[in-house]
């Protein structure tokens, strides 16, 4: 095997699959990826489930859903809804915590970039205790359940934290659509955008982005 992380992300909106196809949005190599389709194509009759709740059978429609050509981050942090990926509790921006930066972290669980990047915001915790911290993913939430406690024990449970799933695929609609993971976005106190950038980066100079 090569130290290439070679992963097709899949928009995955917690179906219940039958027969059903969800066009990849990004297809990374060593981590990175390529808008492959200006489209997101879903069959519909299917049914969805909440976040947390596998028992969840009710009959949901869905309509294919055009990216929009986001070629900039948001300027200022949009409108959204994402999910605690530990509770299935919704998160939206009146839940950010006032008074100090955000930094949101679009991540893949399986992406190698992504894991070091955390392995290393967790061993420096204390110097980004201040820093409102979101890891976002589309992905299942099966798999995005353990990603700190393997990753990050150190982040997992303090408040400023959040791993946050992003049933809607909400992110890449409004926020940004990037070309590698993980990708990063620090917002101030104020909402405006302050740095972002995407793949890898020495831990050093992301701290300095996410406090500065």
């Amino acid at each position: 095997m090569t130290n290439k992380c070679r992963v097709t992300i899949y928009i995955h909106m917690k179906y219940l699959f039958t027969g059903i196809t969800l066009s990849a949005c990004l297809a990374l190599s060593s981590c990175q990826s390529e808008s492959t389709n200006n489209k997101v194509e879903t069959q519909t009759n299917v049914q969805q489930a909440e976040p947390n709740t596998p028992t969840a059978t009710a009959p949901a429609q869905t309509e294919a859903r055009p990216l929009p050509n986001i070629k900039d981050a948001a300027a200022s942090i949009p409108q959204f809804k994402f999910y605690k990926v530990k509770s299935g509790i919704g998160f939206t921006n009146n839940d950010i915590a006032p008074n100090r930066n955000t930094a949101f972290i679009l991540f893949d669980p399986n992406c190698g970039h992504c894991q070091e990047e955390t392995k290393h915001l967790a061993a420096n915790y204390a110097k980004i205790e201040d820093v409102n911290l979101y890891f976002v993913s589309m992905n299942d939430p099966a798999l995005m359940s353990s990603f700190l406690e393997t990753f990050g024990k150190e982040l997992s449970g303090k408040k400023n934290v959040e791993v946050l799933y992003d049933r809607n695929q909400e992110f890449i609609q409004n926020f940004h659509i990037p070309k590698q993971f993980p990708a990063n976005y620090v917002y101030g106190a104020d909402g405006v955008l302050k740095s972002n950038w995407e793949g890898a980066k020495p831990i050093d100079q992301v701290i300095a982005e996410f406090t500065k």
